[in-house]
């Protein structure tokens, strides 16, 4: 006969909180997934390494190299995967032992108290500038005044009378057109030049992550284009798109519609060119 808890009492306690709650890492993985980006492709949109997506997708952040760069990646994962970054930097520093206290600000104020020496004014410098304005008035004077002189001795010589100058009449200036300012129009864009390769990307039925690169690969624009905004772009020979969700897209191609099927959700990547509105 045994004294005490039998061994089933023993056994450690079961918390089905812990495991119902899903990670950081876990989160991201899954929004990234319902997205239907790969790891290359936030990798690429956010220019967070590789090796680094799949340590946080593994809630691993030490390759980080710190909770402040942790933050920093979390917030810019979350927001290439459409997700509210803040509930997952909250989850993290319950995580790590909360968000460090604010550094003191009086170090940071500590240059203040050495204050420069004090100098004398500089008597060289003023001195020439008085002699510079000195003589320039001299000058402007002697002009003027040798200037006005013959014209009144040769009006005294044909012997009329000296007229009283008329001040000119003022020039009146023509409003000038204001410049183009926003998004460039439809009409714009169907005027854009033969040798140019110009697409505009509108999101008029939702919001979709997208990135723009011109032909050298230079990057153009890279993020998140929200619900009724439009970006142009414009290159001399190539355009590269990628459609996080090209269901919401709208593209238009040298000032043509593109007829497209794309699906909701789907992801697309497009390349345009001169000539005829076709997929490079």
């Amino acid at each position: 006969m045994s004294i005490g808890n039998s061994p089933e009492d023993e056994r450690p306690f079961h918390d089905e909180s812990q495991e119902a709650r899903s990670s950081v890492g876990r989160a991201l993985r899954q929004a990234r997934i319902a997205a239907g980006l790969t790891v290359d492709d936030v990798s690429s949109a956010t220019r967070v390494r590789i090796a680094i997506v799949h340590a946080i997708e593994a809630d691993d952040f030490a390759p980080c190299g710190g909770a402040v760069y942790a933050r920093g990646h979390i917030r810019t994962l979350a927001r290439a995967v459409h997700l509210d970054p803040e509930p997952l930097i909250a989850q993290y520093d319950a995580d790590h032992g909360g968000r460090p206290a604010p550094t003191p600000a009086a170090p940071l104020f500590e240059a203040e108290r050495i204050r420069p020496e004090r100098r004398g004014p500089n008597w060289t410098a003023a001195m020439v500038a008085a002699i510079v304005v000195v003589i320039g008035f001299v000058g402007f004077t002697a002009f003027k005044g040798s200037g006005g002189g013959s014209d009144a001795k040769q009006q005294v010589a044909d012997g009329a009378t000296p007229a009283p100058s008329k001040s000119a009449a003022p020039e009146t200036k023509k409003d000038e057109p204001a410049g183009p300012t926003g998004e460039p129009s439809d009409s714009a864009i169907a005027a854009a030049p033969q040798d140019k390769v110009t697409v505009r990307v509108s999101a008029p039925n939702g919001r979709s992550w997208i990135s723009a690169k011109d032909h050298n690969g230079r990057m153009l624009y890279d993020g998140l284009l929200k619900k009724g905004e439009s970006k142009t772009f414009q290159d001399n020979s190539k355009i590269n798109l990628i459609l996080g969700d090209a269901g919401a897209i709208q593209l238009y191609v040298n000032g043509k519609k593109i007829e497209d099927d794309f699906q909701p959700g789907a992801v697309e990547r497009l390349t345009y060119t001169k000539g005829d509105p076709e997929v490079g």
